[in-house]
């Protein structure tokens, strides 16, 4: 599978702290990256390193299997389209009138900007000031303006931040969309749903280092869900439990966190061995938020 992006020992310092450290990133070609980490994590300032909009205290990147450098940094990103912090567009002008600005800073036919409005259904939009946009056009617009250079790469930090659920959804589905075209898509994202739905490759970044890379299920296996325990008396089996485990009462259940199969089967055996008649014994299923606090330690977003 070829690489889109490619990052080797990448690290950000500002005034001697490092806010970014020994990032290794690769995002296959063609696939919908999902970028996960809490607000201050390193995401943004990540994605401007691979924009070239910030220089990396230590590293390297590569685009499409080539080095980003000075010398061949505007040849490759030629191909990008981004989106980071808040959309473009200048609030007393059209849409329209800020598509064309666009074309014409980049060269643009109007095949092109025809193609990018109606992939993020505008079209009917284009003669309406942006400054009477709702926050989900917004967004659109400045996904229009990345798409309409017809990259083969986008990279967009936090496209629903502050969307209603119809706008996140909007997103989502156009998303998923550009990567079945063929467009690769590295979103960055605080939504755990969110990726969950859209993302193929994930990524999970936290204090500025990478705690994951790889498939949803790659990382659904690197946490051990919890287990639920149908008992006669789930009082006292949470008491037994608690000597040992992280046990609680979940309704009329017993919940155990971080039991693997072995250890299931001798927590079954004591019970019974108490006179505690176990009915039932089911794992629960697990999250990508739940697998997330399991990577940083419990921190959360």
């Amino acid at each position: 599978m070829t690489t889109a992006i490619s990052t080797q020992g990448l690290g950000k310092d500002y005034g001697g702290r490092p806010v970014v450290t020994d990032l290794d990133l690769h995002v296959p070609a063609g696939c919908v990256y999902g970028f996960l980490g809490p607000n201050g994590s390193g995401k943004t300032t990540t994605m401007k390193m691979i924009l070239s909009l910030v220089h990396p205290t230590r590293g390297a990147i590569e685009l499409r299997g080539r080095p980003l450098t000075r010398a061949t940094r505007t040849t490759l990103l030629a191909g990008v389209g981004s989106l980071i912090e808040e959309p473009p567009g200048y609030g007393h002008l059209t849409g329209g009138e800020n598509m064309r600005l666009v074309q014409r800073l980049l060269g643009l036919d109007d095949a092109q900007v025809a193609r990018a409005v109606h992939t993020v259904r505008l079209t009917a939009q284009m003669d309406k000031k942006v400054r009477d946009y709702s926050l989900g056009m917004r967004q659109r617009l400045g996904i229009a303006m990345a798409l309409a250079r017809e990259p083969a790469l986008l990279v967009l930090d936090e496209p629903t931040n502050g969307l209603d659920p119809a706008g996140i959804e909007e997103i989502r589905a156009l998303l998923s969309a550009l990567a079945a075209s063929g467009t690769t898509v590295m979103v960055s994202s605080h939504l755990l749903g969110e990726i969950d739905r859209t993302a193929t490759v994930l990524g999970i970044l936290g204090g500025g280092r990478l705690l994951f890379q790889g498939a949803r299920d790659d990382l659904l296996a690197c946490s051990t869900p919890d287990v639920l325990f149908d008992t006669s008396d789930p009082p006292r089996a949470a008491a037994l439990l608690g000597r040992r485990h992280r046990a609680r009462l979940d309704g009329a259940a017993v919940r155990v966190a971080g039991l693997g199969h072995g250890i299931t089967a001798q927590a079954v055996a004591m019970l019974v061995a108490h006179g505690i008649g176990v009915h039932g014994v089911r794992r629960d299923e697990q999250t990508l938020e739940d697998v997330f606090l399991d990577l940083t330690g419990g921190r959360g977003l």
